[in-house]
């Protein structure tokens, strides 16, 4: 698995959008029983932390050290550095087993195999993702520009997978048709900046480039966001959920 997000781990927590609760509560109405869980990709513990409220113990994995030292911290969370192929978890440990964001970055049949091996007879399976933002035509054009245009070479080949809203990852799982869900929210110029900053392939190209590309955005966006404080945002959310046969 590659680790995109171990450097700006601080900026990573702090700026990435927040899974609505509404995705959650239909989720534990699937879940059989609240016992255990499992949250692949942890990244910095945010689906973990709301995971916890619900549940008895919560395993939350991920391979960067430096995500998991910004992640949120509850008595019922036990944070370890794993890969998402390989585990020491015990056969059917979990009731529900979540990866958000990250499934892209996976081997696949060896996470499927893993997840086939620690969930429980009956247990779930839910792949959360969110696509690129939304907002109004005029500063929308200048997003799309610089995704595709600015950094577009510069993302992981993975990114095809949230690009195809996750409907062409394989799924070898007994699938629940799941209702539509976003992420609504209003966001400053600086809030919606050091988001794009998180990005993976903005990253790639101030590595190259030694140079941030957002600064330039920022310039270009003046006249298209107007006088408003903030401009509201919606991320699509991407979702696949599935239960092991009992």
């Amino acid at each position: 698995m590659k680790d995109n997000f171990s450097s700006q781990s601080q900026n990573y927590a702090q700026f990435r959008p927040h899974y609505p609760a509404e995705l959650f509560s239909y989720l534990l109405g699937l879940v059989k029983e609240r016992e255990s869980a499992w949250d692949c990709g942890t990244g910095n513990g945010q689906v973990a932390g709301v995971l916890a409220d619900h549940f008895g113990l919560v395993q939350a994995t991920d391979i960067s050290q430096q995500q998991l030292d910004q992640a949120i911290s509850k008595p019922n969370i036990h944070y370890s550095v794993q890969s998402a192929e390989k585990t020491g978890f015990a056969d059917a440990a979990f009731d529900l087993i979540t990866v958000a964001q990250a499934i892209h970055w996976f081997r696949f049949h060896e996470f499927y195999s893993e997840v086939k091996r620690t969930l429980k007879p009956g247990g779930l399976l839910a792949v959360i993702g969110y696509g690129l933002l939304r907002t109004d035509a005029a500063l929308q054009q200048l997003l799309d520009d610089f995704y595709r245009n600015t950094v577009g070479v510069y993302w992981d080949a993975e990114r095809r997978y949230i690009d195809e809203a996750y409907t062409t990852i394989p799924f070898p799982f007994k699938e629940i048709a799941m209702p539509d869900f976003s992420m609504d929210y209003e966001w400053t110029r600086e809030q919606l900046a050091g988001y794009i900053r998180t990005w993976s392939a903005v990253k790639h190209y101030s590595k190259k480039h030694q140079s941030d590309p957002v600064l330039a955005l920022e310039q270009q966006w003046s006249d298209a966001w107007g006088s408003d404080e903030k401009k509201w945002f919606r991320f699509p959310l991407l979702l696949r959920v599935g239960r092991v046969e009992a």
